[in-house]
């Protein structure tokens, strides 16, 4: 099977779907990799380097290719060159990209999304949501740290004595648990909630308190936080509003599947909070979490620093795309049966992942 790995276009997307070490493995197992020349140059990759693993470097890796491994959403333009009867993997947003879904259908490409990868233990290997949020759980306390007016960590000097900073973490899944394990490492006192109480002990043990509000579970299908009763709301934001204004540091990173973030740190919280204290919000792309967050940008509230990051992994390109690329080959290596991909709609992992087959956009998508 010929697999293209094309140059990422979205703006801003230094991230590459392949890199060499899973070129080389993928070559091993009896693929043609086709590379862009410049495919990787953005996250660390050079083209020699994409030579020496086997493969083909060329100015198209997508109208030839069998398979296409992307990070983000083809452009129209890209969609439109694609073979007919191609598959497609990369993170799609199947519930906002309607119109490139129905383009992919009209050329017959079999479309799989990253993002869709159920969440179980044959598929962990493949979850590159939980790869690319241990990227921004790690960044987002290093960017509220470089925005802070004082140090994390406790500091003893001959000026006096330091006291370490407070951080707060806000969901404690896989971006959330990476937030803390940083923010311990860089010396803060860190404390964390999250509406799943089954995550307490974990939170714990990484050295953090966990915030607990009473008669608040809210844990839905696949281990995600799912909405919360309009009493349990209250109750939690009660509880946050007396914990946050005492924080110097807040990262939040709550967010449910195929819906707006849910709001949980108020105006009047941010008015409580002292002054230069920062709110890192990793759901700025899906609605935010922080009342006044504002994708892309930092914005001052009351004295408080609110960073609405975007696209925190390509930050980290190296490392981002090397994870991903792992991803990518599991899946390869996963749903390749003689030398093609070959979707069934009740494989448990390919089937929830393909949005579009058959010429067709599939249901839920």
């Amino acid at each position: 099977m010929r697999i293209g790995v094309p140059r990422e276009t979205a703006p801003g997307e230094r991230r590459v779907a392949l890199v060499p070490d899973s070129v080389a493995r993928l070559r091993k197992a009896g693929h043609d990799l086709l590379v862009e020349r410049g495919a990787g140059a953005a996250a660390g990759f050079t083209d020699d380097a994409y030579a020496t693993a086997g493969a083909e470097l060329t100015t198209d890796a997508i109208a030839p290719a069998d398979l296409v491994a992307r990070v983000q959403p083809p452009a129209p333009e890209e969609a439109g060159r694609m073979r007919e009867g191609a598959s497609l993997v990369a993170f799609l947003n199947p519930a906002g990209s309607r119109p490139l879904l129905e383009a992919l259908a009209r050329r017959n490409v079999t479309a799989y999304a990253m993002e869709l990868v159920p969440r179980t233990t044959k598929a962990q290997s493949m979850d590159a949501l939980s790869s690319q949020a241990t990227v921004a759980g790690y960044k987002a306390v290093l960017l509220g740290a470089s925005l802070l007016p004082r140090f994390l960590p406790m500091l003893t000097t001959a000026a006096g004595t330091i006291a370490p900073a407070r951080a707060f973490v806000v969901g404690a899944g896989v971006a959330g648990l990476q937030a803390i394990a940083t923010a311990r490492r860089l010396g803060a006192i860190v404390s964390a909630f999250d509406v799943r109480p089954v995550v307490k002990e974990q939170v714990q043990s990484l050295g953090a308190a966990f915030v607990e509000v009473e008669a608040v579970a809210a844990e839905g299908q696949g281990g995600y936080a799912k909405e919360l009763a309009a009493d349990q709301q209250r109750r939690v934001e009660e509880a946050l509003a007396r914990h946050i204004r005492d924080m110097d540091l807040v990262v939040t990173t709550a967010q449910i599947p195929g819906r707006p973030a849910p709001r949980i740190v108020t105006d009047a919280m941010l008015a409580s909070m002292r002054p230069g204290s920062v709110v890192v919000d990793l759901a700025a792309e899906s609605g935010g979490n922080c009342e006044g967050t504002v994708p892309g940008e930092t914005v001052q509230r009351h004295g408080v620093s609110v960073m609405g990051p975007a696209n925190l992994p390509a930050s980290l390109p190296y490392h981002a795309s090397q994870m991903y690329s792992r991803n990518i080959q599991t899946f390869i290596e996963y749903a390749v049966k003689d030398g093609a991909l070959a979707f069934t709609a009740d494989d448990p992992i390919a089937g929830p992942m393909c949005v579009v087959h058959g010429g067709a956009v599939r249901a839920g998508s």
